[in-house]
């Protein structure tokens, strides 16, 4: 069975994707990019908890940034989740 290039939670230049290849999942850069996933994961559960707790009062200036940076922990997930997906065999 032919190895799936692992989608990696970072982009490259131009904010091109980036994939590994040829790493069994052990190696550092693997391990790097399970830590990535982790921390961008948490830093979205947060993001959404304090949301949460302040959109009901959240003035309109600010409401934008909120946007913004939920936006990103949403392109973050999503892209945890193909990953993920990718080497379970569920998406092509």
């Amino acid at each position: 069975m032919t190895e799936v290039p692992r989608l990696l939670p970072w982009t490259g230049s131009e904010g091109k994707p980036c994939y590994l290849i040829g790493d069994d999942g052990e190696g550092p850069l693997s391990r790097l990019a399970d830590a990535t996933e982790s921390v961008q994961l948490g830093m979205g559960g947060q993001l959404l908890a304090h949301a949460r707790e302040i959109l009901p009062d959240m003035p309109p200036g600010e409401l934008r940034f909120l946007a913004e940076c939920l936006t990103q922990a949403l392109a973050d997930a999503l892209r945890v989740a193909e990953s993920r997906g990718r080497r379970l065999g569920r998406l092509n």
